[in-house]
């Protein structure tokens, strides 16, 4: 399996947007049936309860998008923004979809205990364009240290990652702040990132499944930072 670093991905998606092409759309479409597959195995299909983490980035943008397409469909899906915004179609469309928002400050020593009653978070506050750093900072590190104790739990909820598990490396896989929820699922679009494959953020990534949106062409003209044993879906 290929494994791209996320300025190759960023540059394969750049004639697509270009051309005007819907790829959060896309991607969103994929992020809710990766959803959709983990709550079937977890018998919560109906009226699930799902925790959107929404970052103020094109991950929180998927995020949203996928959460309102679970909300139009009976989820109780609760957004919790990390940051001062949201993607602004994306947080009309799930609001509009029947989705609520919590805000951190709304006790946020509680939130373990929202987390826990969740049957999936969705981890959608940082994407690859994470910077110099990818260690999780302010409001979204303080979220994700309190969530953390749901996951310790007998009757723990699903964790999917968006693109990647917010905190570590898209590249090189490097987890310079251990405040990361582990994903059961990483939903990953376009090309798998090759830091989903490296240790240690492989050991936070879960199962790995890519999203096709359209980018082979263009990833097929570029030598791959990474090629590793096949396991992704």
């Amino acid at each position: 399996m290929n494994g791209y670093s996320a300025e190759q991905v960023r540059a394969a998606e750049a004639p697509h947007l270009a051309a005007g092409e819907p790829l959060m759309m896309i991607a969103a479409a994929g992020l809710a049936d990766a959803i959709r597959d983990v709550l079937h195995d977890r018998e919560a299909d109906a009226g699930a309860s799902i925790l959107v983490l929404v970052g103020t980035g094109n991950n929180g943008g998927d995020a949203l998008f996928a959460g309102a397409e679970l909300a139009r469909e009976g989820a109780d899906v609760v957004l919790l923004p990390v940051g001062e915004r949201m993607h602004a179609e994306g947080r009309e469309a799930a609001l509009a979809a029947g989705a609520r928002i919590r805000r951190p400050g709304e006790a946020l020593a509680g939130l373990a205990k929202v987390a826990a009653r969740a049957d999936v978070i969705v981890d959608g506050i940082l994407g690859t364009g994470t910077g110099a750093s990818p260690a999780l900072r302010g409001t979204a590190r303080e979220v994700v240290a309190a969530i953390l104790p749901a996951l310790r739990g007998r009757r723990r909820p699903a964790v999917i990652a968006v693109d990647i598990p917010s905190g570590v490396s898209p590249d090189d896989g490097s987890v310079p702040d251990p405040t990361v929820l582990p994903a059961d699922v990483t939903v990953t679009f376009g090309g798998v990132k090759a830091g989903l494959l490296l240790p240690p953020a492989s050991r936070l990534a879960g199962r790995v499944r890519l999203v096709d949106i359209g980018l082979g062409p263009e990833l097929a003209r570029m030598e791959p930072l990474l090629i590793a044993p096949d396991t992704a879906e």
